[in-house]
């Protein structure tokens, strides 16, 4: 009895960590037992000394608890990846140290000037956890506020605070009484607030506002480090792109260096547009057309298909007011322009995007383009104008020297003992600005040069000395291609093909004559040669001023009648007499090759002497009769 009632149970019941009611027992059973006073009384000593000990154990567990949590959150602050992470651990080590039913943490949202519910750990309330607190309200704000803890046991019924509906709303709802706030500070500045509460009325003693205050220090510290990490990955983010930009800058300053150096050797080389083309994809890539005024394709490097004409007028009109290249699409257009006039235009298709010293490539590749072609045009008007002093020498009369006149053109590429034909093109061609004068005969320059021929203005008319035999063919040739050109029908009068150099100014006289003979017949707007036309052709060639007014005159006066007669009542006179005559007179001839009887052959030429008189087929009427039969058929032939 002695033993159960000794001291030394108290040392059991530390040893097994017993619960503080069990430190009873030896007391109760020693007062069962009737032990004397003094043995009561020594045991309630031990007793109190045992329960002191075991306080102070308990303290210190609880401590050490406190000092693992605490080393767990500076191990997450050093190992700092996500934010969100650590201030989680940190709320959910604050609930689990001070034994509350719920932790959560609050911040400062300085753009709305309010604050919000950051973490919660412990909470059922969705309502609780969506909270925004006005500045000022609530346990929060008097903590932000006053920059010190503020501890309630019972959050509703306690009047330090201000209170508002959505606030008491959302704590009633978690069912929160007894409420800790401590601040989360950044050297003078408050943030935001860490929070331990109850469902039940107790206070929190100063150890726990203590380790909560610690737990804020260092949610505090994982705040402010994580700003700086953002800050410092925004820095390093900004020095990427900065030293990105910087390269691409450098890369495309090398590109429009090397660009520049290669162009300047082109135009000091003599290179063409297509080097031009050429040079500017290598250093852009791509693909790239340069079409001249007209939009007619001069270079194409690469896959790329033409844009349409109204697209191609609307982008070089606003590369020209820009004074840039402009962009339409996946094309960028540059204008090329010399002062006030449009030469053409690079269009290019990039692999990539194109940045500023991009642009200025294909601007200083237009540039470049519009010298080469000035620098060409300058040459070829050179060269035309030598080609024409060449032809204006030999149609004119006398000529003289024809072995200083054959050297001359050999050193052109023209050979003056081969076959030549004269094309006389006629004055609807030339509009009366000199402008449009100087298009058509730098359109005949080109057009002759070629094809190994030459080109020259001569008395108002534009004349062409092309190789070949086919007079004709070529004057219907230069009436087409022309038209086209000028936008209105071109009439060409040929003749040829000539063999020497001696030849060629009556040559030039017969072209010229029969474009004469062509006006005269209604035949404006085609081509055709003195062949072709005949001796009729040589007879209106002569015709004077007058021209095609004769002609109506002439048929009117000698077969009017017959025409008219045949367009009234869709008869073949007409026809009879051409194969009358054509026969040399034989009605039978003319009727086999009427298929007709030779009877109303016979009735037919009746009609004619009743139109046209009795004498028709006198020798000189009947003269005039064949002539007029004849200049009808090549006005015919016109239509």
């Amino acid at each position: 009895m002695s033993t159960m009632s000794s001291p030394v149970e108290f040392l059991e019941l530390l040893a097994r960590e017993a619960a503080a009611v069990e430190f009873e027992g030896p007391l109760v059973a020693a007062r069962a037992a009737g032990l004397p006073p003094e043995r009561l009384a020594e045991l309630e000593q031990a007793r109190s000394v045992a329960l002191r000990v075991r306080a102070l154990l308990e303290r210190r567990r609880r401590r050490e608890s406190e000092l693992s949590g605490l080393y767990d959150t500076v191990s997450d602050l050093a190992g700092l990846r996500d934010l969100d992470d650590v201030l989680r651990a940190i709320v959910h080590r604050a609930r689990h140290l001070l034994g509350a039913d719920v932790a959560y943490m609050t911040l400062n949202d300085d753009e709305r000037g309010d604050t919000y519910m950051r973490v919660t750990d412990g909470s059922v309330s969705a309502r609780f956890q969506r909270l925004r607190l006005p500045m000022g309200a609530g346990l929060g704000g008097l903590v932000a506020q006053s920059g010190a803890p503020y501890v309630t046991a019972n959050y509703g019924e306690d009047a330090r605070f201000h209170h508002t509906g959505e606030i008491d709303a959302g704590v009633g709802e978690e069912g929160l009484v007894a409420i800790l706030g401590v601040p989360l500070r950044l050297g003078s500045t408050s943030i935001g607030v860490l929070y331990a509460a109850n469902r039940s009325a107790r206070p929190f003693v100063r150890e726990e506002v203590a380790l909560l205050v610690s737990l804020a220090a260092h949610a505090a510290v994982a705040i402010d480090t994580a700003r700086l990490l953002t800050e410092t990955r925004s820095a390093l983010a900004e020095l990427s792109a900065a030293n990105t930009t910087i390269r691409a800058h450098s890369s495309s300053v090398e590109r429009a260096a090397a660009a520049h150096d290669r162009m300047t050797a082109l135009v000091l080389r003599g290179g063409g547009v297509e080097d031009v083309a050429a040079a500017v994809t290598e250093v852009l890539g791509g693909a790239l057309l340069a079409l001249d005024a007209e939009g007619r394709l001069l270079a194409r490097v690469g896959e790329i298909e033409e844009p349409d004409r109204a697209d191609i007028v609307e982008a070089v009109a606003a590369s020209r007011t820009e004074g840039r290249s402009v962009r339409r699409g996946p094309l960028w257009y540059a204008a090329v322009v010399a002062g006030a006039e449009n030469l053409g235009a690079l269009v290019l298709r990039p692999d990539d995007e194109l940045v500023d010293a991009d642009q200025r490539i294909l601007e200083r590749a237009a540039l470049v383009t519009a010298l080469l072609l000035l620098f060409r045009r300058t040459v070829a008007e050179a060269e035309g104008r030598v080609r024409g002093e060449l032809l204006d020498d030999l149609i004119a009369r006398p000529l003289r020297d024809t072995d200083a006149l054959r050297s001359r053109a050999r050193r052109l590429g023209v050979d003056l003992d081969a076959p030549h034909v004269l094309v006389a093109v006629g004055d609807d061609a030339i509009a009366a600005t000199g402008s449009a004068r100087q298009r058509v005969l730098s359109w005949a320059t080109t057009y002759a040069s070629a094809r190994g021929g030459l080109a020259a203005a001569r008395d108002g008319r534009v004349v062409l000395m092309l190789p070949g035999l086919d007079a004709g063919g070529s004057a219907r040739a230069v009436a087409r291609d022309l038209s086209r050109v000028t936008g209105r029908p071109v009439t060409a009068g040929a003749s040829g093909p000539s063999n020497t150099p001696a030849a060629l100014a009556g040559t030039f006289q017969e072209a010229d004559r029969c474009l004469t003979a062509l006006g005269a017949l209604g035949r404006a707007g085609q081509g055709a040669s003195t062949v072709e036309l005949g001796f009729v052709g040589l007879l209106l060639g002569t015709v004077g001023d007058r021209g095609e007014k004769d002609v109506t005159e002439f048929l009117s006066a000698t077969v009017g009648p017959v025409l008219d007669y045949d367009a009234r009542r869709g008869t073949a006179l007409v026809k009879t007499l051409e194969a009358y005559f054509g026969v040399g007179g034989s009605l039978a001839r003319a009727a086999e090759q009427l298929h007709v009887h030779v009877n109303t052959v016979t009735q037919r030429l009746e009609r004619v002497g009743q139109l046209l008189g009795v004498d028709w087929q006198r020798p000189e009427r009947a003269l005039e009769v064949q002539l007029a039969l004849r200049l009808h058929r090549l006005r015919a032939s016109a239509g």
